[in-house]
């Protein structure tokens, strides 16, 4: 397991179209989204230690705020073939027992993760109303390996501030987790 940080989009980035899978069978692209004042787009996978140690308190801001008019996506771009865990059918068992209330997407051309540039999993990004990004990096400082609890403090901090109406700081910090587990020839340059 290789540590990678986020690569952090530049902020006021537009958000890249896409229309993926879901676990529930639908196909969800970023205009399902258009009445959330907000959008998190989280890049996740099923076998990621990284992931499996913030998943719960994930699946708990899904449910926080999508009541709250913030929608929610997670897109698992690993090569499938590599890492047979992160199929569609375990995305879908996962979904299941971990709670998540908000569409878990399948990326299997990575052309989304190349679009966001995402690197590593967990990645986050949180748009505004007209898509432009205002937040990137991590969920909180808890990782598998230390003592922080699991919170959402940065991602949450993010999320209130913005529905707030409030400015928020460009103090913010790459998300770390596994890489991206990019197809032969597809790993980004």
């Amino acid at each position: 397991m290789a540590l990678t940080p986020s690569r952090m989009l530049p902020l006021g980035t537009t958000a890249t179209n896409f229309n993926l899978p879901a676990t529930d069978g639908s196909w969800v692209g970023l205009e399902s989204f258009s009445q959330q004042k907000l959008l998190v787009v989280a890049f996740i996978c099923n076998h990621c230690p990284f992931v499996k140690h913030i998943r719960s308190q994930l699946a708990q801001m899904g449910r926080d705020y999508q009541e709250r008019g913030v929608g929610f996506v997670a897109i698992n771009s690993n090569d499938i073939v590599a890492v047979p865990a992160d199929n569609m059918q375990n995305m879908q068992q996962e979904t299941k027992s971990v709670g998540y209330t908000f569409p878990y997407l399948l990326d299997e051309s990575q052309s989304v993760a190349h679009a966001y540039d995402a690197a590593c999993t967990p990645d986050f990004y949180l748009f505004d109303s007209k898509r432009k990004l205002i937040y990137r990096g991590q969920l909180d400082g808890s990782r598998p390996s230390n003592d922080v609890p699991v919170d959402g403090k940065e991602l949450r901090s993010a999320i209130n501030a913005a529905i707030n109406g409030e400015i928020l700081t460009n103090e913010q910090k790459p998300s770390i987790g596994c890489n991206i587990k990019w197809r032969p020839g597809n790993e980004p340059v």
